[in-house]
């Protein structure tokens, strides 16, 4: 009976759900496991905040690649600027191999700690698996596997619910913002933001809207005009709000759980998960240890090929490769060479021993300035009759990606000011 009710779920959902899922990578999971860490509840507000915001920006995103049948590189690239566009993907480049790097270093570490043997082999393992696997699963199998592994997020709300909660601090802090004006305070709502709303989401989820239209039939390849329905916008809009509040639901019970155990217990400062998940065992006991440290190895598998997958969506897009997970490896090799390099960089920084997790704190802030001026191009392309036809964006969605667009501006520009006036 739940099994078919889960199929029944998946009959419903697709690339929303997927890209929903894939933002709680393992970088993301670390960032929320330190916010939790650091600041216990204060920030749980932050995720009632991202949530309009991610469904409006990603639903123009699908809406973008639906109508269109073109991702969303393409139509900057055909309609707007060449140059930032090569900006933009230089910067999406830097990030996603970053955090390509960092998750698989956080996969082998939790792969070790839970069975033992050497990291450097489940580092190989985890590597090779993920590139086979994206080159040799036809579409349709492979994008079913990924909303699979995504369910593997449940287990953080498990997790959530085993522990002891504050609720009197919870309620408040999750309901009435708690803001300070500080550079520490400001770089962790720019982690927040940048982990959240991050570019790879929108380059992906345009390009699968399109790979679903040709996976069943509707069009040839990318770059066709698709026929587009009202039905067909509206099932994606219902599929993209379950997929950006499952994220955001995920996200939250990651920091409630952290700041239950580890910052009631005057732990307030992490490293990686796999701390987290350490520092759980004595306070909650092997069972949520062993839930955590699952979690980050079944989503390090779905997440990794979507970073992966953007990033070549969004190179072969400004340069005129031939792209597409339904094609194969001799039809769209650049396509694919680009996720199987992405991924090999992603496995050489953790053999040169670069400070991943240190990384990720550069990460974010590319990520939160590429997705600037990506979201003011976005608000502007889902209105714009040449791509989107009569389907242009609702208002709600327009004005909660505007706020969204101030927000991130204003929180960069102090970011960067604070940064600028601690070097002074």
């Amino acid at each position: 009976m739940i099994l078919k009710k889960v199929k029944d779920f998946f009959k419903k959902t697709g690339p929303g759900f997927v890209t929903g899922a894939a933002d709680d990578d393992p970088s993301g999971i670390a960032t929320y496991s330190m916010v939790g860490a650091k600041f216990g509840y204060k920030l749980n507000w932050m995720m009632l905040f991202l949530w309009p915001a991610m469904v409006s920006i990603q639903e123009m995103c699908g809406r973008i690649g639906m109508v269109s049948g073109k991702g969303l590189a393409s139509i900057i690239k055909k309609y707007y600027s060449k140059r930032m566009l090569v900006l933009a993907t230089s910067l999406l480049a830097i990030a996603n191999i970053i955090n390509i790097g960092a998750d698989l270093g956080i996969m082998a570490a939790s792969m070790q700690m839970l069975f033992d043997f050497n990291y450097y082999y489940w580092l190989a393992v985890a590597a090779i698996f993920i590139v086979w696997m994206q080159i040799a699963i036809p579409y349709r199998k492979y994008i079913k596997y990924l909303q699979w592994l995504g369910l593997v997020l449940i287990v953080y709300l498990i997790t959530a619910f085993l522990v002891k909660h504050d609720l009197s601090d919870l309620v408040w802090d999750t309901f009435v913002p708690q803001v300070e004006i500080n550079l520490e305070y400001l770089m962790i709502i720019i982690g927040l933001v940048g982990t959240t709303i991050s570019p790879y989401l929108f380059f992906w989820q345009s390009a699968q809207e399109v790979e679903e239209q040709i996976a069943t039939g509707e069009i040839k390849d990318f770059n066709s005009h698709p026929v587009t329905t009202r039905h067909e916008v509206k099932l994606m809009e219902f599929d993209t709000k379950i997929g950006m509040a499952f994220s955001n639901l995920i996200a939250l019970a990651i920091m409630l759980t952290t700041a239950a155990t580890l910052h009631a217990n005057g732990i307030f400062s992490i490293d990686t998960p796999q701390q987290a998940a350490m520092a759980l065992k004595p306070l909650v006991g092997n069972f949520a240890y062993i839930l955590f440290a699952v979690g980050i190895i079944g989503i390090g598998w779905q997440s990794i090929p979507v970073l992966a997958g953007s990033l070549a969506y969004a190179l072969s897009e400004t340069f005129g490769f031939k792209e597409g997970l339904s094609k194969k490896f001799s039809q769209a090799k650049v396509f694919y060479i680009i996720i199987a390099v992405a991924t090999g960089i992603g496995f050489l920084i953790n053999l040169l021993g670069i400070n991943v997790m240190n990384a990720l704190y550069y990460a974010a802030i590319i990520n939160g300035l590429a997705s600037v001026p990506l979201i003011a191009i976005i608000i502007k392309v889902s209105d714009d009759e040449r791509v989107v036809g009569k389907f242009k964006t609702k208002k709600k969605h327009r004005f909660a990606a505007l706020v969204t667009l101030f927000f991130m501006t204003m929180a960069m520009l102090v970011m960067l000011w604070q940064l600028v006036a601690s070097k002074l």
